[in-house]
């Protein structure tokens, strides 16, 4: 079938996008799912600093590449193979598909599948095959997803059925930046009531790994932002304390405005300043966590005495460190239930023809999480 995409073909060119356009929008073809793949007609798409970061060439992938990671939209048709979804289902996509047999996923750790990773970075959907093309040139998947366009066709370990209970617009937040930004917090730092967090970088994924603090009973929340107006939305959502690191000039600075130190430190940013701010900012004994995906090449210097002195602990997390099966499904009705407001997430809503202007948006450091409307 014929489907509007939006393809990437150059990296690293430069800002503003409106101008350069790194993407262009253009007739593709999609072959019919394979076995074990669903098609999927897409609804809403995020706009996602992992994206961007293919774009300006920080996370490099194969080109030419249909872009787009974090969605919802509704099963149209399934390959053979396919188990626990049909047509007309809504789905969220997944953007690490899981084999359920490697190691990793053995262990109950379905972000570190090795067969996803691999097929991820070849630009293949999980079973190897591509099914995206101009002619005889074949296209790469982005992240076994690429939502960015009218259609996709996905592995069925990509795709988590989801109730019809919220909009499409609401769904596609839980696709990535809910399930990495609250994943973080509950999965990965295991938090519990009345202990203390600090939150670097107040996009989708901050602000949502802010609100699961609130839902997990958080007695102080620090939130860290160079926008001013995410400042004062993340005090509606439950911050305690706010900084602006403009405004900063000392390390005892800072942790009198975050009114000391904090049990967990969280990047969310994806930046090296962003993590250093994190790790000063927590603890003796604590945690400091990092879900933002900079430049490989990005590299930060730490004093191993005095990690071993206060027993400091520095972790990672991917893909909300859980089970999106479950997750998803979990924070979904916690949102339902009126315990995660990620809706006040929600940004401005471009068209796919607007997308170079999304992404400029995107790169001001003004938005929320804003989106691609597909279909209405």
């Amino acid at each position: 079938m014929k489907i509007r995409a939006a393809v990437l073909r150059e990296m690293g060119l430069p800002a503003p996008y409106a101008q350069s356009k790194p993407i262009k929008i253009v007739e593709v073809d999609l072959d019919p799912p394979g076995e074990g793949e669903v098609l999927v007609k897409i609804k809403v798409a995020g706009l996602c600093h992992s994206d961007l970061s293919v774009i300006n060439g920080d996370r490099p992938r194969g080109v030419p590449l249909v872009l787009g990671h974090e969605s919802s939209g509704e099963v149209v048709a399934i390959g053979k193979g396919v188990h626990g979804l049909q047509p007309g289902d809504h789905v969220v996509t997944d953007f690490v598909p899981t084999c359920g047999h490697c190691l990793p996923c053995s262990q109950g750790r379905p972000a570190l599948c090795e067969p996803g990773a691999q097929a991820n970075t070849q630009g293949s959907l999980l079973g190897g095959g591509r099914r995206l093309h101009m002619g005889d040139e074949l296209l790469n998947h982005h992240v076994g997803v690429s939502c960015f366009a009218d259609h996709a066709v996905v592995s069925q370990h990509s795709c988590i059925k989801i109730t019809r209970q919220i909009s499409h617009r609401e769904a596609a937040l839980f696709g990535c930046a809910v399930l990495t930004g609250a994943g973080a917090v509950i999965n990965r730092a295991n938090f519990k009531l009345g202990e203390t967090a600090a939150i670097v970088g107040l996009g989708g994924v901050g602000l949502s790994a802010l609100l699961a603090a609130v839902a997990a009973g958080a007695r102080r929340i620090v939130a860290v932002d160079l926008s001013d107006e995410k400042l004062e939305l993340a005090k509606t959502l439950g911050a305690t304390h706010v900084i602006n690191p403009k405004h900063i000039t000392s390390d005892k600075d800072q942790l009198d405005a975050a009114g000391g130190a904090v049990d967990y430190g969280f990047d969310m940013a994806g930046a090296v300043a962003a993590f250093e701010m994190a790790y000063k900012l927590t603890r003796r004994g604590g945690t400091t966590i990092t879900s933002g995906l900079p430049n490989p090449k990005s590299c930060f210097s730490l004093p191993l005495a005095q990690m071993v002195g206060e027993e400091r602990d520095i972790r990672g997390s991917y893909l909300g460190s859980g089970v999106p099966a479950i997750d998803i499904a979990k924070y979904i009705d916690l949102y339902l239930a009126g315990k995660l407001p990620v809706n006040k997430l929600l940004g401005q809503a471009f068209t796919l023809d607007q997308i170079n202007e999304g992404f400029d948006h995107l790169a001001s450091g003004s938005s929320l999480r804003d989106c691609i409307i597909l279909d209405n």
